[in-house]
């Protein structure tokens, strides 16, 4: 058996880790993880989630800061890497009845698990206030809706408020989500509190989480939170926390001169109407409107080089231009604990996913599409195209092979199921039975969008930890057995 990244050059080549390597030589071991468990197959490294976990942690220690790390668990659904994240220390971020429910069955408490759902219904409401769970307020009438349960249940529901609408540049952020910044004091002191309509409301905390990734834009919102809370203070709120979400970058490529060479070929690709690069030419964001190239590149930035831990510690060495310290010190000083929600970024490194190879056929263009044993929605996310080279496992090479190039097909009846849109060239034309490797798939990749039309199973997710290079079937675990 040997195994090649797909695109030998003029690709896009992702940073993988020697785990996933020492896999790719063990096509026996690969070949009984999908007899086993079905294709695709999910598999994660605990080991890489916990580093990723330890990374975050010393950024705050090595400040002094008083911190909560959440793991957002609408990342990737796997049981394991919720007990995973309890057991190193952190919380979870729930955003769904289930999603607390299992955290807790798994041993989360109300130090450890925070409810940020978008819409929050009466049994998610019930089952975090039955556990001291804190809940982040959304709007007045969720807020409504929260007190008037915890009344109820005749007691105080620990909350924090959503806040949007910063200033950046004198212009305000746009968010559906959250209270308008300018709204926050003058709600929280008409409203909240003893002897008010929302008085078994107990406000201790504010969140934010921005769309996009600008980390000028993130320290501005912690910096104006952070002005928020010291007001809130002095007017009887006891703010304790600053909750910025997630959203921190990651870097998922080798190489940021195949990310800008994409880029410019994609869009020299829609100028000029060649189909060469994408499946029928899509232009993944780009299109020609009136002879002229308008859009953007609709993913995810897969390239960054200001990312995890960096990405962090800049928007705590930020310091706006109002005050004399920067974030850290002004968290210090006003003794407020600093929490983070990450997801991808934790994720980072942590899995992959297999798939075994269907078919091969010709179109009608005289392209090869390979048909794998998954569909599109086990690598879904919102980018228009996860813009990674794939490996590929082959159970027979022969030296006198043919380079070909092909597109990865999936299984649902759609003309749109193409796994990946990009072209993707291959040392020689898989068989069947041969295994087809997407990495670094953890994070919003393998399941944010899984569905199971046609009845499909829904993929299986498989742990272990990477205690040495020689890996046996033994060593993996079913997440849907892992429990407390």
């Amino acid at each position: 058996m040997k195994y090649f990244k797909g695109n030998a050059t003029d690709g896009l080549t992702p940073i993988t880790s020697a785990w996933m390597h020492n896999l790719f030589k063990d096509g026996e071991l690969l070949n009984q993880l999908i007899a086993q468990y079905g294709s695709p197959v999910n598999l994660h490294n605990l080991s890489s989630f916990e580093k990723n976990i330890e990374k975050y942690k010393n950024v705050f220690e090595s400040r002094g800061l008083r911190h909560q790390i959440y793991y957002a668990r609408k990342a990737n659904k796997s049981r394991g890497l919720v007990k995973h994240a309890l057991e190193s220390g952190i919380g979870v971020d729930t955003a769904s009845y289930k999603e607390l429910l299992q955290s807790l069955e798994l041993g989360g408490d109300s130090q450890s698990l925070v409810l940020t759902s978008a819409i929050k219904t009466t049994n998610q409401i019930e089952l975090a206030l039955q556990n001291k769970i804190t809940i982040i307020l959304d709007n007045s009438d969720e807020c409504n809706l929260i007190n008037s349960i915890a009344k109820k249940l005749g007691i105080k529901a620990d909350v924090g408020i959503r806040v949007s609408g910063f200033y950046v540049n004198k212009q305000k952020l746009y968010s559906r989500f959250g209270f308008d910044i300018d709204e926050v004091i003058p709600f929280t002191i008409k409203h909240v509190g003893k002897d008010k309509e929302l008085a078994n409301l107990n406000l201790t905390g504010l969140h934010f989480h921005l769309d996009g990734y600008s980390t000028e834009q993130r320290a501005l919102a912690l910096s104006s939170c952070i002005s928020l809370a010291n007001q809130l203070k002095h007017n009887g709120y006891p703010i304790t926390f600053i909750d910025m979400g997630g959203g921190i970058l990651m870097n998922y490529l080798a190489h940021e001169q195949e990310w800008i060479d994409f880029d410019y070929k994609l869009r020299e690709s829609v100028q000029n109407e060649d189909a060469s690069i994408t499946f029928n030419g899509t232009g993944l964001g780009y299109e020609m409107v009136d002879g002229k190239l308008n859009g953007k590149l609709n993913t995810y930035p897969f390239f960054n080089s200001i990312y995890g831990v960096d990405f962090l510690n800049e928007i705590l060495d930020y310091r706006d231009s109002n005050n004399d310290m920067n974030n850290t010190d002004r968290l210090k000083s006003e003794n407020i604990e600093i929490r983070i929600e990450p997801g991808r970024s934790l994720l980072n490194q942590t899995g992959i996913t297999a798939a075994k190879v269907a078919h091969r056929k010709k179109d009608s263009k005289g392209q090869w599409l390979v048909g794998l044993e998954m569909n599109m929605s086990q690598m879904m996310s919102s980018s228009a195209d996860f813009l990674l080279d794939p490996y590929i496992v082959y159970h027979n090479f022969p030296e006198d092979s043919d380079e070909v190039q092909v597109y990865f097909t999936g299984a649902y009846c759609l003309e749109r199921d193409v796994l990946l849109k990009r072209k993707i060239t291959l040392p020689k034309l898989p068989e069947r039975g041969d295994i087809v490797m997407f990495i670094n798939t953890a994070g919003y990749m393998m399941h944010f969008f899984e569905t199971e039309a046609h009845l499909f199973e829904l993929s299986k997710n498989i742990m272990f930890k990477e205690n040495s290079p020689n890996l046996n079937d033994l060593d993996f675990i079913e997440d849907s057995l892992i429990t407390k």
